[in-house]
Order: structure tokens, then C-alpha cells, then sequence
């Protein structure tokens, strides 16, 4: 890791800790505005559609910081909005906590009823998909892990979604014991 040299007051002594420069990361987001707001000023933005972008910043199990964006305007090319195959939809920001036997995930969709929530679960993934007249959400979660598709539990409370998935019981290997002569 490249140490910093120290020549404004207002450096902190832990930025070299980190393996990840949120400098740059605020720079990225700056340089996102930019082209935002360069294409507001020219009339370029698709009217009546929300701009979101953001992201969550936590601590992994192993020390390290994870960044997880969220919104409708960053996949592609900075400020577009994100496509799916039943038009533009904003990202929900989701939370995924893991223990040994279960995966949580949190999903906030403010502005819908949970009739209006289509939540697919397989093996390997999660799709969560809103399509009303208002609010479009979409969001594809891959699982670290394989689960019961059949032990799933879901409640939709003030706006967040909670989902608790079980995790499948790890296959034991298949042989046979050998007895060495």
C-alpha cells in the first residue's frame, strides 16, 4: 500500500489504513453530479422520472469496509437510468446479513403495497420487482450461499421488506470409508 505524505492540516492519520480511497470515491460521485446536473441544464433528463443514486457503507466480517450502491442512475454510463425488460426502475437500497444457517435480507420500497411486490426466490438468487403506476423498483440479489426455496419467510412493514431465507444443509461428501490393509 502506497503511504501518503502528510501536507494539509486536515489529513487524518487512518486514511492509510484502509485499502480503498474514498477521496476517489467522492471524486467519482462529483464527477457523476457533474454530467447530472450538465444534462438537467440541457433539457436531457426523461421527465416525470426520479433520479436516486446513493450507496451504504458497513464493515465486513473480515474488517474491511463494503460499498454497496443503489438508485437508477449509475449502471451503464453515469446518469443513465437502469433498464430492465419492463422499462426504467429504481434499485431498492437492500441490506443482506448473513448468519450459519440463515440469509436476512432488508429491502426498502417506500410507496407501495405489498400486494404490489412480485419477490421470486431460487436456489442462487433473489428478485425483488415493483411495476405500478407510481413506483418501479427492481433488484437482482445473488446469494453467497444455496437455500430451501421452500423455507422462506417474508413481511412488508412501513415500507421495508424483510425476507429470511434458510440456508441448505451442507452435503456431507459422498464415498465410502476404505479400510487401508
Amino acid at each position: 500500500m502506497k503511504r501518503r505524505r502528510r501536507n494539509w492540516p486536515f489529513d487524518s492519520p487512518f486514511d492509510d489504513i484502509f485499502d480503498w480511497d474514498i477521496e476517489e470515491e467522492f471524486e467519482r460521485m462529483r464527477r457523476m453530479m457533474d454530467v447530472m446536473m450538465q444534462r438537467a441544464m440541457e433539457g436531457d433528463l426523461r421527465t416525470g422520472e426520479p433520479i436516486v443514486y446513493g450507496f451504504s457503507m458497513k464493515v465486513g466480517p473480515d474488517g474491511k469496509p463494503i460499498i454497496q450502491q443503489f438508485g437508477n442512475t449509475m449502471p451503464r454510463r453515469l446518469g443513465e437510468a437502469k433498464e430492465t425488460s419492463e422499462g426504467f426502475a429504481r434499485e431498492p437500497l437492500t441490506d443482506i446479513m448473513e448468519s450459519e444457517d440463515s440469509i436476512t435480507i432488508t429491502a426498502e420500497l417506500p410507496g407501495v403495497s405489498k400486494e404490489d411486490i412480485d419477490l421470486t426466490v431460487s436456489r442462487d438468487k433473489v428478485t425483488i420487482k415493483v411495476d405500478t403506476a407510481s413506483r418501479k423498483y427492481y433488484k437482482e440479489i445473488p446469494l453467497s450461499a444455496e437455500i430451501d426455496e421452500t423455507d422462506v419467510r417474508a413481511t412488508y412493514n412501513n415500507g421495508v421488506l424483510d425476507i429470511t431465507l434458510k440456508k441448505l444443509e451442507k452435503s456431507k461428501p459422498e464415498g465410502k470409508k476404505i479400510k487401508i490393509e
